[in-house]
């Protein structure tokens, strides 16, 4: 049995100061931490240090997402099989969308991509990760679908149902509810959720989104101040399937006992 977790979209450093509060005492709960890492560097891309602080913290794999190439000094990070931006991306593009990890007796193999619906132009999720399984043998396969859509996500879910271990979204920042296992034994939920300050608009101080809605005039965002929550996903996985699937929703400012 492979217990993996994986962290809905960091914001900014409240998020990062949630994963340091919360982690550790998860950590030894499961054999893989998986979590993207879109937004962790000011809500907008991750730099080398949020990085480095990610892994030492103890998260195997970091994903990302739409703003994969905000900033250029963890250009040198896409060689590192730990760090995935979305495979579909134009071939030739530095990084890589999926890697393998022995974890125990057991292979995984950790995918990205990214959607198209009202998103910027991309090639096809579907078709990438078709081929990128195509002929494999990767053993349990999880992929993080950054996409906007609740309907493309689904989609891609039934799409994979039964050839990968789980489709767990992200890009939405909203927490869903509902987390489940499809027929053929795929664990999907729309959108993992955000982990960073919950009293915000999706990570952001209120005042400048309120602004850009009202006045349509661009405003830039500020990671919004408070009490930072953790929200993730449980995955229980075996023989390539998933068998049990649970939501985590803490705040930093209480004791974790454990991950149910």
């Amino acid at each position: 049995m492979l217990r993996l977790l994986m962290i809905g979209d960091i914001y900014a450093e409240p998020g990062l100061r949630a994963v340091r509060k919360l982690l550790p005492p998860l950590r030894e709960q499961f054999d893989f931490v998986l979590a993207n890492a879109e937004n962790a560097s000011g809500g907008r891309g991750v730099h080398d240090l949020a990085l480095s602080s990610l892994f030492k913290l103890g998260v195997d794999c970091v994903t990302l997402g739409n703003h994969t190439w905000r900033h250029q000094d963890i250009y040198g990070w896409l060689e590192d099989p730990r760090v995935l931006r979305p495979l579909n991306y134009p071939e030739g593009t530095p990084g890589r969308g999926l890697a393998s990890f022995q974890v125990g007796g057991e292979r995984l193999a950790v995918a990205s991509a990214l959607g198209r619906v009202f998103m910027e132009p991309m090639d096809c999720p579907f078709q990438a990760m078709d081929l990128a399984l195509k002929g494999q043998d990767l053993g349990t396969v999880v992929l993080d679908f950054h996409a906007e859509a609740t309907s493309e996500k689904a989609a891609m879910a039934a799409f994979l149902d039964g050839r990968v271990g789980a489709v767990l979204g992200t890009h939405t920042h909203v927490a869903t509810a509902d987390e489940r296992i499809l027929p053929g034994g795929t664990a999907f939920q729309t959108d993992v959720g955000m982990t960073g300050v919950r009293d915000s608009v999706i990570g952001a101080d209120p005042e400048a989104p309120v602004k850009n809605f009202r006045g349509r005039i661009p405003q830039r965002l500020k990671p919004a101040q408070g009490t930072a929550w953790l929200h993730a996903t449980a995955l229980s996985l075996q023989g390539g399937r998933a068998v049990a699937v649970s939501r985590i929703s803490l705040s930093e400012e209480v004791a974790v006992v454990s991950a149910q």
